[in-house]
């Protein structure tokens, strides 16, 4: 079981603290209300909780200022982006200072020939992609949220193209981080492959500001693909659906993304978007490469949906109409939201291995529709990753426990088919009950020994990933 809020300590932050900061950061460093109580949210459940600071930082050398003033003071960091977490990375649950890394936000380097990028903890993906215009290249992580990518980086995030183009963990080639004594160190290189010694750079992907902040990263860039076509094509039930992604992936097909949206999904997006689609499973598909070869995996894939009972595929190839077609999707969690006005979404994210995807599908749905709640299910499907957004009345506690029980089940049920509790919103606070199941105590300890030898005083984002 998670701790609530409420059982968490708040470490008391020293007036003297408070002075350092407002001397070295001036009007950079608040402690009003207002900007305290933006910075102790973020898009899930989570009730709120407060750092007792703000720092703006714009550069290295004040993000690790203010981890050496936090340490002699033995006050908790916790570094932001820009809040689209969903699993409670950002709450300060022990007090603390928040580090806003928005501001750093330059993008330092594109090198054109060798695909890569370097940029600011703070600079986000569309910022990055309008950077990357004119230049042939474009950054494909996309979560939907407009996201630093410093906190992307943090929660190993992906998204839609990830069934093509990887994740975080694969498009992250160094980084420079600020460690929790205030130590500044570079990891990797902008070479494509390296042996030399440990891999840092994956060990701060996926630590949520755990072991290490993340100041400044190497990204991989890749060239804008010759063609682009988008489709969408809707299916009599949601094993059919599943199938049909199943049997694409299995064949090699290299499509760029294929998304599902179940019927409550796709009347949320209708009435949300002004879209006509049909209501019923729904796949959401984009092909990239030549003209030639997206022609082919397109056909390819529309005689697979043909043999899994499809309907008519609509086809988007003028980009506004891919455009609208995506945003629509991205808009999918806030359409959802709709279905229940003052709702908050407690949003879940397994993953399994493609095989056992439709059997998982299938058995979510079921329990939903036992459990009376209103739970969409959206996913990026092409790598086994789904997503239910189970509305609640956040001020509903008998209501909540319901939800999370929902969830328990949905957990338990991708790890015994030998799946993951997260597969890109991460740990946070709201998976920290599931990874003795997924990793084990012994691997648990291990964790436990890198936290303690990079954070011994436990200052860096306390509370977060590791059970207590």
């Amino acid at each position: 079981m998670n701790v609530p809020h409420h059982e968490f300590a708040r470490v008391p932050v020293p007036e003297e603290l408070l002075s350092a900061l407002r001397a070295r950061f001036a009007g950079r460093f608040a402690t009003s209300e207002a900007v305290r109580a933006h910075h102790g949210k973020d898009e899930s459940a989570h009730p709120p909780a407060l750092p007792d600071g703000v720092v703006f930082a714009h550069s290295t050398e004040e993000v690790a200022d203010t981890v050496k003033l936090c340490r002699i003071h033995g006050v908790p960091v916790i570094a932001y982006g820009v809040g689209s977490s969903v699993e409670g990375q950002v709450l300060a649950v022990h007090g603390g200072i928040c580090l806003d890394l928005s501001q750093m936000n330059r993008v330092l380097a594109v090198n054109q020939a060798d695909l890569d990028a370097r940029v600011q903890a703070g600079v986000t993906r569309k910022q990055l992609n309008q950077e990357l215009h004119g230049t042939g290249l474009f950054f494909p992580i996309d979560p939907g949220a407009d996201a630093t990518l410093g906190g992307m980086a943090a929660t190993r995030a992906s998204g839609t193209n990830a069934v093509r183009y990887g994740t975080m963990r694969e498009n992250v080639l160094g980084a420079t981080v600020v460690l929790a004594d205030g130590r500044v160190i570079k990891t990797g290189t902008r070479a494509r492959k390296s042996s030399a010694g440990y891999d840092l750079t994956r060990l701060f992907v996926g630590s949520e500001g755990t072991l290490g902040i993340i100041t400044e990263l190497t990204v991989r860039l890749y060239p804008l693909p010759e063609a682009v076509s988008s489709a969408v094509c809707a299916f009599p039930d949601m094993d059919e659906a599943v199938a049909a992604v199943i049997e694409t992936i299995q064949l090699g097909v290299p499509v760029a993304r294929i998304e599902l949206l179940d019927r409550f999904a796709i009347a949320a997006v209708n009435r949300h978007s002004k879209t006509s689609l049909k209501e019923a499973p729904t796949l959401f598909f984009e092909f990239h490469g030549s003209p030639a070869s997206v022609e082919e995996q397109a056909r390819l894939v529309q005689d697979i949906a043909g043999g899994h009972g499809g309907m008519e595929f609509q086809w988007a190839t003028r980009p506004e109409d891919r455009s609208r077609l995506w945003q629509a999707r991205h808009d999918a969690y806030f359409a959802c939201l709709q279905l229940r006005p003052g709702s908050r979404s407690l949003t879940t994210d397994v993953c399994v291995p493609i095989s056992r995807l439709a059997e998982c599908v299938s058995a979510t749905r079921a329990d939903i529709e036992a459990s009376g709640f209103t739970a969409p299910i959206l996913g990026h499907v092409g790598d086994g990753n789904f997503h239910v957004a189970i509305l609640v009345n956040p001020e509903d506690a008998a209501e909540l426990e319901r939800a999370h029980e929902l969830n328990r089940r949905l957990v338990r049920r991708a790890l015994d088919m030998e799946g993951t509790c997260t597969g890109e919103h991460g740990v946070g606070l709201g998976k920290q009950e599931f990874l003795p199941t997924e990793h084990g105590e012994g691997a648990l300890d291990v964790m436990r020994a890198i936290k303690h030898a990079l954070d011994p005083d436990n200052l860096l984002n306390p509370g977060k990933i590791l059970p207590g």
